[in-house]
């Protein structure tokens, strides 16, 4: 199924339920329920290549002990056969909503001990809002049929040429973009500003990197760089995907689109959070702070959030060398921010504002200790109108800790663009 066809499919299903839910929370129960269903198939996937056929899956319950264990170990989560997407298809006019439920609920009493950060809570927001698809059961057994419906043909086997969930997300914030708010373009990074060819090609020649996005939004910038790295490395499974997100249902994306993209539970260390307030990576149980350091920090911030800073951040180690950020405007909070996580040899990219580079006051109190610093490696000036939701034009500045040279390439690549619909 290419994009169109994928798009017309889902206008058409969120025209549907229009009556029902406010648009923008439409994508909330679609990539859930998507969510739902890839993990559905991988359990039943990876047990017929075990040998189980068809006969076998009907016996497979939580009574079988071995075998929870097993999927458990091996997913990080078990899923039984009553609870199989599957199943409820194959159930047809004995559909009930509340199989959705009881199936949630198992899911979430059912996962992994060690795959609790990936998996947990993944499903609130659905399970949650399930009550807003009809006044009654039954009109919201109808509304979950029909959405089961469309989800069916939605290929997620990971062999499409596109990001399928971040397109979907792409797709309804654009559409929607009137109900989910003028920002929509801090959640989802198209993949024509992914950087991930700047990020890879100077990671290339590395066995092992960690990546990590402090907003990461869908999670559309950490997925893109680190298919670009794997093809250089020959290995996506010596990668790790550090992020770190402050709204939960998209914290919520940003862990189904990562596990979607068939990246080892292992591999994925997530954090529903603010970035700016509590520093992280890395908090162990007991809280004790353990800064982290990363060859690749990548991000997409919200442009020019207010933030409030208090005294006591002045010795935050993130800022002391270089200043603090103004309250109306955080952007420099984040650079700084990404920039404390990065090795000594490794790369970091943002996308920030055109403001950056001029404001003055205590961002140019900022601009120049980085300068001095020799911190900033190249800025590259964007074209308005790249964001869904947002027409400011953008820069990219590239940073890293230790460099040799002392020049700052600056690229104005604010007239090389093809404009497709208002973007």
């Amino acid at each position: 199924m290419n994009k169109q066809q994928l798009a017309a499919k889902i206008w058409e299903s969120a025209n549907k339920l229009r009556s029902k839910i406010e648009a923008n929370e439409y994508k909330d129960y679609i990539l859930g329920f998507i969510f739902y269903k890839f993990l559905s198939d991988k359990e039943e996937q990876f047990l017929r290549k075990d040998g189980w056929e068809n006969e076998d899956l009907m016996e497979l319950t939580e009574k079988d002990e071995e075998t929870v264990e097993y999927c458990r170990r091996q997913l990080g989560y078990f899923i039984s056969y009553d609870n199989l997407f599957s199943t409820w298809l194959k159930k047809g006019k004995d559909f009930d909503v509340s199989n959705v439920t009881d199936a949630l609920s198992a899911f979430n009493r059912l996962i992994d001990p060690k795959h609790k950060k990936v998996f947990e809570k993944i499903f609130d927001t659905l399970d949650t809002g399930l009550s807003k698809l009809g006044d009654t059961s039954g009109a919201r057994t109808k509304a979950i049929s029909n959405l089961l419906q469309l989800i069916k043909d939605i290929p997620m086997d990971g062999k499409e040429d596109y990001d399928v969930l971040g397109f979907i997300y792409e797709y309804l914030i654009s559409n929607f973009a009137a109900n989910a708010g003028k920002k929509a373009g801090e959640f989802y990074t198209p993949h024509e500003v992914s950087l991930s060819e700047i990020v890879a090609d100077h990671l290339k020649g590395r066995d092992k990197i960690e990546i990590y996005d402090p907003t990461s939004g869908s999670g559309s910038l950490l997925i893109n760089i680190g298919q670009s790295a794997a093809k250089r490395m020959g290995n996506q499974d010596n990668i790790k995907y550090y992020a770190q997100e402050l709204k939960e249902n998209t914290y919520n994306l940003t862990r189904m689109n990562l596990v979607m993209r068939g990246i080892l539970p292992d591999n994925i260390i997530t954090r529903n959070g603010d970035t700016l307030e509590e520093d992280w990576p890395f908090f162990d149980d007991e809280h004790n702070y353990t800064p982290l350091y990363v060859d690749a920090v990548v991000s997409n911030p919200p442009y020019s959030q207010n933030w409030e800073p208090t005294e006591d951040k002045k010795h935050d180690p993130r800022y002391a060398n270089y200043g603090m950020a103004p309250k109306s405007k955080a952007d420099y909070a984040f650079l700084l921010h990404d920039l404390y996580h990065l090795k000594p040899d490794g790369i970091m990219t943002i996308v920030l504002p055109h403001g950056v580079l001029f404001r003055g006051g205590e961002e140019g109190d900022i601009r120049r200790n980085l300068i001095e610093k020799n911190n900033i490696d190249a800025i590259i000036g964007l074209p308005a109108n790249i964001f869904f939701g947002t027409g400011i034009p953008t820069i990219i500045m590239v940073l890293r800790q230790k460099r040799e040279n002392t020049d700052v390439l600056i690229v104005d690549a604010s007239k090389h663009f093809e404009k497709v619909g208002k973007n």
